[in-house]
């Protein structure tokens, strides 16, 4: 039982991030001049689900998580952090691992 617990245990590296994302969602938010009231009404969620996104709580839906950012107006800005052709180890290792109809 132990060893399941531990498994479940969030890793110490990925809670730092969470609330660090959860205060980028907050300033953006803030530097946007929208209230917490404002943002959870345009991204269909409830006031307790983006007080949890700002946070850090790790119990949020991703969807949840991109509508919050599709409001702060950064979504499209992470969804392109994310991509591996951004990156130049990606690009370098594109052609040697993804089939061609994967690569256009």
């Amino acid at each position: 039982m132990s060893a399941a617990r531990d498994q479940l245990a969030t890793p110490l590296s990925v809670a730092r991030s969470l609330r660090v994302l959860g205060t980028h969602v907050s300033n953006w938010r803030k530097l946007n001049r929208l209230t917490a009231a404002q943002v959870a009404e345009r991204s269909g969620i409830s006031r307790d689900t983006l007080r949890a996104i700002e946070q850090g709580k790790g119990t949020v839906s991703m969807e949840n998580l991109f509508r919050v950012l599709r409001t702060i107006g950064i979504m499209d800005a992470v969804v392109k952090a994310a991509d591996p052709y951004e990156t130049d180890v990606g690009r370098l290792r594109m052609d040697e691992i993804l089939p061609k109809r994967v690569r256009d």
